[in-house]
């Protein structure tokens, strides 16, 4: 009963985002409307391991500020709201090659020579002829050969304006940005978000992605030149369709 009920639910799945992405077809890409991110039903508060709290060192009367950077004002994002920069420089080349075979033969053969005395009798039931000693015969092949090549090689270098959404009880920052550019009927859509500290943000307000905890990025492209890699509507749709 479970697999009917599995390959329903997936075949429901796929009509919904078949649905979906039919809706868009000959439409070149939307860009996404400039959202609080905490509104989205899907944000959630980041919660961390936090040091055990300690009373701040007293100081004596002075006109600098315990780690300003400026003599009027540090001018590093520090609170919610504040906006930093991200440079993202990543440079990925990955090599992998893999390869399986599986084959195999089976035959079954079954009769039933004497089955209670029965067996004088099958000659009415089956005037045609019937041989008891071969009455089930099966056999069945199977031959998998799967190869699989993987080369990348990934270099992206940009700058992102990010900005801070929490700032953790450890003083740590809570960062998400979004940035997207569509130039014709092509968008290239990069996001961030991670945990950064104060101390890692550099005095012209960036901080590398490598100092990122938890970091997310993402970039990828939709529009006309990505349609072009992917497949035609046609074999889109019996994706879509086919539950297998």
């Amino acid at each position: 009963m479970r697999l009917p009920i599995v390959l329903l639910a997936a075949a429901s799945l796929s009509a919904c985002s078949g649905a979906e992405r039919l809706s868009r077809l000959g439409q070149g890409p939307e860009l996404a409307g400039i959202e609080n991110p905490t509104s989205d039903p899907r944000w959630r508060p980041v919660t961390m391991p936090m040091p055990n709290p300690s009373d701040p060192p007293l100081q004596n009367n002075s006109l600098w500020r315990q780690g300003s950077r400026t003599f009027l004002r540090d001018q590093r994002a520090a609170s919610v709201g504040d906006l930093v920069t991200v440079l993202v420089s990543i440079q990925d080349e990955a090599d992998m090659e893999n390869s399986t075979r599986r084959g195999r033969d089976n035959s079954e053969s079954m009769g039933i020579p004497n089955l209670l005395g029965l067996e004088s009798s099958f000659g009415r039931l089956f005037p045609s002829g019937f041989d008891p000693s071969r009455a089930v015969s099966a056999s069945s092949t199977s031959d998998v050969n799967g190869n699989g090549t993987l080369r990348r090689s990934e270099q992206v270098n940009l700058r992102v304006a990010a900005t801070v959404s929490q700032v953790l009880p450890n003083g740590n920052l809570v960062v998400v940005g979004r940035q997207q550019v569509r130039v014709n009927q092509e968008l290239r859509d990069l996001q961030v978000g991670g945990i950064i500290r104060p101390q890692d943000i550099g005095s012209d307000n960036t901080v590398r992605h490598d100092r990122l905890a938890e970091a997310r990025i993402a970039y990828g492209g939709r529009g006309t030149i990505s349609d072009v890699q992917r497949p035609r509507y046609g074999q889109e749709l019996l994706d879509i369709i086919l539950p297998f």
